[in-house]
Parts: structure tokens; C-alpha cells; sequence
């Protein structure tokens, strides 16, 4: 298949697009810049010179391709709702070219405030009418009409070098000279090595079920005092339990979930394209942070 990747050169995008390619499939990468170009080029991709917000750019990358998976969004914290906004746009322009056609179309989402407390996320659940969050990305993806669109949803994805919402954990922690955890640290969050998550993209686009919500989970929960004392092992700092009182002073925007449960199951996903994770855990690459490359 041709594949449009938007995000093509980001975090998953590029171990995304590497195992596309080595599978046979060719991509078209949408790079915004120079830089962003070259690394597709040197991958083997063909590259789409165009951003999130040209939507034009995107709508012609969908029209010359058999198949996309949209992996964009801006991570842009500080105008966070204006950037779920741009993804919403997004998505609805990669659905009017590909409706109706069997062209698959693969959105990204998270795993996150789909269950409540010490309740684990599964693919039969929908996002609750109270969702806590702005983005709608999966809401906007299975709302599209004549699409054949699924949703993959992701917990904190990791390597050495960064692991999603953790990553800005060991940011504070460096800051701070200290790595906590919010009381007894029993909240749990789900993970996946992201090489396991570029096969699970791989095999979700061979495979593809129209309105299919899948899970790149391969640990449905580790305990966030785990995390942190990872953490201080790895960066040599103390570790410390915190009051929820004093979370928000020490995490920043972070506090909102350094106390949640953020636990998601797999197992749908698993029996049905056949994966099984076998990459390192989220505390093995924590125990082996690529502190240089960060």
C-alpha cells in the first residue's frame, strides 16, 4: 500500500514509517520542514511538504495514497485547546477525501480518562460524555460518514530517551532535584515499548476493521512509586512521597494526572491482529534513560 503519515518524522512517527517500509508498503511522509525532509528521505519515504493546519496539504496527501494514519498533533501544552481544535480540522479533511472508499483511515488517541479509578480501559469502551479532555480525536475519526476509520489508542510509549507523560516526570524531577511519587504512589499507568507500537500501526493498517478501537498496551499498569524510584535511580536524586495537596506545586500541569489510575487491557486487540508485545518494559528503559539525547 502507499501510506500518508502525518507525524511521520516525530517520536512514533519515524519508527512508524520504518516499519511500513521495511514491511513492502510504501509512505508518503508529511514533513513542515527542510530538516524533517531529509530524515524522511533518508528512511526511503517519499515526501509531503505541508503541516497540520494546511489543510489543503493534508486533504492532497490523503487523495494519492491507498491508506493514512494520522499521527500529528501538536504538543504545545500552553494552547493546548486551540491545537485540539487544529487536529479536529484535521481530521475531518483527511475523512472528506477518503469517504467513500475502502481507503483506511487510522487516528491517534490515548488511553487516558476512559475508565475511572482502578478501572482498566478496554476497546469496548466509548468515551464517557464527561471526557475531561478538549482533544477529540477519536470522537471526530468514528464520527466521519462513509470513512472506513478506526482509532489506536496509546498509554505512555517509551524508549530510553522519552516516555510520554513520563518524560515530562523526569523533567520536573531534574528541575526539582527530586523524583516523586503523589502519597503511597499505587496509581497505576499503562505502557508500551514503542517498537511494539510501530508493528501494532503496521498490522492495524493490514488488517483494518471500520470503527475498531485498538490498544497498544503491553503493561496495563505500572505503579507510579515504581516509576519514580526508577527515575531516581537513573538521574541519582531522592525520591519522595508528596501530599496531593502539595502535587500541583511540585508537577505543575502534570498534578492533573500524577495521581490518576491510567490502566488499559489489550487483550481485544491482541487476539484479534495477532501481536504480542516483546519490548523492554517502561522500568528497564527507565533504569537506561538516554539522559544526552533528551
Amino acid at each position: 500500500m502507499r501510506v500518508f503519515v502525518t507525524g511521520a518524522t516525530g517520536f512514533i512517527g519515524t519508527p512508524v514509517v520504518k516499519e511500513l517500509i521495511a514491511a513492502g508498503h510504501q509512505v508518503l511522509g508529511l514533513a513542515r520542514s527542510d530538516e524533517g525532509a531529509k530524515s524522511l528521505a533518508v528512511l526511503g519515504a517519499e515526501v509531503h511538504r505541508g503541516s497540520l493546519d494546511d489543510l489543503d496539504s493534508l486533504r492532497h496527501g490523503a487523495t494519492a495514497s491507498d491508506g493514512v494514519i494520522h499521527l500529528a498533533f501538536i504538543h504545545d501544552w500552553s494552547n493546548f485547546a486551540a491545537n485540539c481544535e487544529i487536529d479536529r480540522r484535521a481530521i475531518e479533511a483527511l475523512g472528506s477525501v477518503l469517504a467513500g472508499s475502502d481507503r483506511p483511515l487510522i487516528v491517534t488517541t490515548g488511553t487516558a480518562g476512559l475508565a475511572g479509578p482502578g478501572q482498566v480501559a478496554t476497546e469496548d469502551d466509548d468515551v464517557p460524555p464527561n471526557f475531561p479532555f478538549p482533544r477529540v480525536s477519536e470522537q471526530a475519526a468514528l464520527s466521519l460518514k462513509g470513512v472506513r476509520a478506526s482509532v489506536m489508542r496509546l498509554p505512555q510509549v517509551h524508549n530510553t530517551v522519552r516516555q510520554g507523560l513520563v518524560t515530562y516526570a523526569i523533567a520536573v524531577a531534574q528541575q526539582k532535584g527530586v523524583s516523586a511519587y503523589i502519597g503511597e504512589g499505587r496509581n497505576r499507568w499503562a505502557a508500551a515499548h514503542i517498537s511494539d507500537v510501530a508493528r501494532l500501526y503496521r498490522l492495524v493498517l493490514e488488517k483494518n476493521e471500520a470503527g475498531a478501537k485498538y490498544h497498544a498496551v503491553a503493561e496495563a499498569g505500572v505503579a507510579m512509586r515504581d516509576i519514580a524510584e526508577a527515575i531516581g535511580r537513573s538521574l541519582k536524586i531522592p525520591v519522595k512521597s508528596i501530599s496531593a495537596e502539595d502535587a500541583s506545586t511540585h508537577f505543575g500541569w502534570l498534578a492533573m494526572f500524577a495521581s490518576q489510575d491510567l490502566l488499559a487491557s489489550s487483550e481485544k486487540t491482541r487476539k484479534k491482529l495477532g501481536w504480542t508485545p516483546t519490548g523492554p518494559g517502561l522500568i528497564a528503559d527507565l533504569e537506561q534513560l538516554n539522559i544526552a539525547d533528551r
